[in-house]
């Protein structure tokens, strides 16, 4: 039987629902090509023919169905692409409000910039997973450490304000319950087992752990006493966020703290490069307050902080700094990859424990509670010192048993190769269990193959409101009759109240000097301005001459022609045609599915913008690249990084980006001045039926 049919087949867990069967219950590897036939190539050329389990979840009818999921007449219905928020139907996919679709989506566009066609198995049965030989950069490594923090960081912060609360007592009648149960636990010698069944009745019970671990707004809870605290932001204005700064939608707050704990870690690795110190800076008022703050350009700062300090200038002598640099920059890419893959398990595990339509729902729970009740079981019989036996009797094998353990790992990897891929937990424990980036490449394919793309997170240019957030019992409560957090309503209302003092307040004066040696006053501004101004006119002089030089020949500054759009351009495009240009050409990126071969294609015909007319046989494509026949998507840069920084901080504008696209056979597409770049990208990556790895 295929893998196909074996997917299709009822299991006991669900109606002819993908993954369901007992054997998806079992931490067993779905397949044993990696070892058996490594080099077997496998390709699919439709999302029907269902090459890993997201392509199946996609296309099989589910159940609970959203706007994406319903039977239209359209060729390509448009769900509210380039719509305001309110006016978005929903959900868009059942089981799943649009706020949670969106950030989904949003932290996918930060996430993946780089994708390849895999023809071999890929580990888990769910394609997207990180290339072993990633490509770094350091924006990606900025997008990688802005993950671990939205995900690991404010993980581990919700776990130790749980315990904060639970030592605090101020939840007297759950902190006495944990407490009694421990201790007689403790007498009895059962404390391994009551922490077991504890951790099967959290797994197996979801219900459980808001018993247990009622919820409460991170923002609003001390890590000192456990009670209730104004919010760093001074507003509760969200509840998953741990400023409680205010948002538009769920989990913006989350996302500019990733970016401002890079920002802010940044600054502080700058600062102490430059060598500021308070010791060392003058009274103000001084002429210093003029000068504009030198942190921009680190390494020639921290040089002459060098000098300053009495160091010879001779750094082209210095025999260690191209060394260090070196060994630095070559170990970024692993620091990086290892970042990704712990945000990568974390975000397993907690889909494990909270699955996500269209994921089966109790498949992983039931997996992981099998692989405690043994433990549970044993636990039961096995003594303390038996328990210590056992272990010290490991660490004297592992200590002097080298000559067994190298001959059975020798053993091994002869007669089967590879076999490290099938222990790895995605493979084992967490097979199928999706990372967030798998699971919205999942509901992007739903929208797909229901000719109904998901549409984009909606734009909101103002700021949000800062007057406190709606907070319901989902997002504050207490075990039993006890008030939340043992607090009455006035404090609560107190805490979630707007005070703008808040924000401001740190640990000392020598944290003021040293946070507010940024500030240059008003000489230092203007000066500052004076080059903006500068720069803007070299900037807008560069962009003059591109013109120019695009039509003398140049590739490059092609490349860059619309990359910089005037003010009040208009972007609205999709779901069928993308604005762009080919070779600095204006026209559109658009997709055909009625024809027999879906394809992506770029015209120049400016009536391409009318309704329907993407599916005409007239406007003669400069080319045409069939969606099966896609085996990279890649991402790139109107300019670069540097150049990117200077025209956005000297013209306040947005850089369109652009995109290649490569094909099976090698040929390369470059699409630049894309302003909806992300959307075209997310199209293509889940319209046709090829398995995907991340670069």
């Amino acid at each position: 039987m295929s893998t196909e049919e074996e997917r299709k087949r009822d299991g006991p867990l669900g109606e002819n629902i993908p993954g369901t069967k007992l054997t998806d219950v079992l931490p067993i590897p779905p397949t044993m090509q990696p070892v058996s036939e490594p080099e077997k190539h496998e390709k699919a050329n439709d999302l029907s023919e269902e090459p890993t389990l997201s392509h199946a979840l996609a296309t099989t009818d589910h159940e609970e169905k959203g706007l994406a999921q319903q039977e239209h007449d359209e060729e390509v219905v448009d769900l509210g692409w380039n719509e305001k928020k309110h006016e978005i139907p929903a959900p868009l996919v059942g089981g799943l409000d649009n706020e949670d679709l969106w950030l989904l989506i949003r932290r996918f566009n930060k996430q993946i910039y780089h994708v390849k066609e895999v023809p071999t198995a890929v580990p888990g049965d769910l394609d997207l997973n990180i290339a072993d030989e990633e490509e770094f950069s350091p924006d990606k490594l900025r997008a990688n450490v802005e993950r671990f923090y939205m995900t690991v960081v404010v993980g581990l912060l919700a776990a130790v304000k749980h315990v904060v609360r639970l030592r605090s007592w101020r939840e007297t009648r759950r902190t006495s319950c944990f407490c009694a149960a421990y201790f007689i636990a403790w007498a009895f010698d059962m404390l391994v087992p009551l922490l077991t069944l504890t951790l099967i009745t959290l797994i197996v019970y979801p219900r459980s752990r808001g018993v247990l671990f009622p919820p409460a707004p991170l923002a609003l809870v001390d890590t000192k006493t456990g009670g209730v605290q104004k919010p760093k932001a001074g507003v509760l204005g969200s509840t998953e966020s741990s400023t409680g700064a205010p948002q538009h939608f769920k989990g913006e707050a989350v996302e500019r703290e990733a970016s401002n704990f890079v920002n802010g870690f940044t600054s502080i690795v700058v600062t102490s490069a430059t060598g500021k110190h308070p010791q060392a800076s003058p009274e103000a008022g001084s002429s210093d307050e003029a000068v504009p703050d030198p942190t921009g350009v680190t390494v020639a700062a921290a040089e002459a902080k060098d000098v300053a300090s009495g160091d010879k200038p001779g750094r082209k002598n210095d025999k260690t700094k191209v060394p260090v640099e070196t060994a630095m920059w070559t170990k970024m890419r692993p620091i990086m990859h290892g970042i990704a893959d712990v945000s990568d398990t974390w975000e397993r595990f907690a889909n494990a424990l909270s699955p996500t339509p269209p994921f089966p729902r109790d498949v992983y729970r039931l997996r992981l509670a099998a692989l405690i009740v043994p433990v549970f079981l044993v636990s039961l019989f096995v003594t303390s010192y038996m328990f210590m036996k056992g272990v010290t009797f490991g660490v004297g094998f592992g200590f002097f048993g080298d000559p067994i353990i190298t001959r059975g790992l020798k053993w091994l990897n002869h007669t089967f190769p590879h076999w490290q891929k099938l222990l790895e937990l995605r493979n084992t424990i967490l097979k199928g269990v999706p990372t967030n980036a798998q699971l919205t490449l999942t509901l992007l394919r739903i929208g797909e193959a229901n000719k109904a793309p998901l549409p984009p997170p909606p734009r909101i240019t103002e700021p949000p409101p800062e007057r406190p957030t709606e907070v319901t019992d989902a997002e504050l409560r207490a075990t039993g009759a006890e008030p939340p957090l043992n607090a009455t309503e006035e404090e609560l209302q107190d805490a979630m109240e707007h005070d703008p003092q808040t924000a401001y307040e740190t640990g000392g004066s020598d944290i003021d000097a040293a946070k507010g040696s940024s500030k240059h006053g008003k000489r230092g501004s203007r000066i500052i301005g004076f080059f903006k101004g500068t720069t803007k006119g070299a900037v807008k002089a560069v962009i003059g001459t591109d013109h120019a030089r695009a039509k003398a020949g140049s590739h490059h500054a092609r490349n860059r022609l619309g990359a910089v759009p005037r003010p009040n351009t208009n972007y609205l495009s999709g779901p069928i045609d993308f604005k762009g240009r080919y070779n600095g050409k204006k026209g559109h990126v658009y997709i055909t599915t009625k024809s027999t071969i879906p394809a992506v294609s770029f015209s120049t015909d400016e009536t391409i913008e009318k309704i329907g007319s993407a599916e005409r046989e007239d406007l003669h494509p400069l080319w045409t690249v069939a969606i099966n026949d896609i085996a990279e998507i890649k991402k790139v840069g109107g300019y670069g990084w540097k150049a990117k920084i200077v025209v956005g901080w000297s013209m306040g504008r947005e850089v369109a980006d652009g995109l290649e696209i490569t094909d099976r056979t090698g040929n390369v597409r470059r699409v630049t001045a894309l302003p909806m770049r992300d959307e075209l990208f997310n199209r293509l990556v889940a319209i046709g039926g090829q398995k995907w790895e991340a670069w």
